[in-house]
């Protein structure tokens, strides 16, 4: 009877370690998946651009920068972000970290940086340097089996 007692001990004790350790991974692939996706969106605002960048919100997303209420990612890059990106001739960010943590079906993720734009010039002016320090919040959620950003806020302060 002993030997029954621990043999199904035994095998419960491995489910559970099992399960554990699968549950594990998955968090830790579901976090490379946002990771993946954040990391997409700064990378866009490197090049300058918003090409891929629709697809990593959800239609009905909410954008807040710097106090402000910029209504949906569309809304946003339409009428604040979208025309400021060709007026500057870098935009780099630096000191990057990235926290994210999951609970299913939403994640969360704190970001911080520091960023460079440079402005383009004036006729015979030089360019204007912006440095920022900058910190970014965000809500994902598991839509349709892909991480999309429901709500974004950032804000920013001088670097001095």
């Amino acid at each position: 009877m002993r030997t029954r007692k621990f043999m199904i001990t035994a095998v419960l004790t491995f489910i559970f370690v099992a399960s554990a350790t699968a549950q594990k991974m998955s968090m830790s692939q579901e976090k490379e998946s946002i990771i993946k996706i954040m990391k997409a969106y700064k990378s866009a605002l490197e090049n300058k651009t918003t090409e891929g960048t629709f697809e990593l919100f959800s239609v009905d997303s909410e954008v807040y920068e710097q106090g402000g209420i910029e209504g949906t990612y569309a809304n946003y890059i339409e009428h604040h972000l979208g025309p400021e990106l060709s007026h500057f001739n870098r935009f780099e960010f630096s000191d990057y970290t990235i926290q994210v943590e999951v609970g299913l079906p939403y994640a969360f993720t704190t970001e911080t940086y520091t960023y460079t734009i440079e402005l383009q010039s004036e006729k015979g002016a030089s360019p204007r340097i912006i440095n920022r320090k900058g910190v970014a919040t965000s809500i994902l959620k598991k839509i349709d089996g892909k991480w999309k950003i429901i709500k974004t806020h950032s804000s920013s302060r001088n670097t001095k």
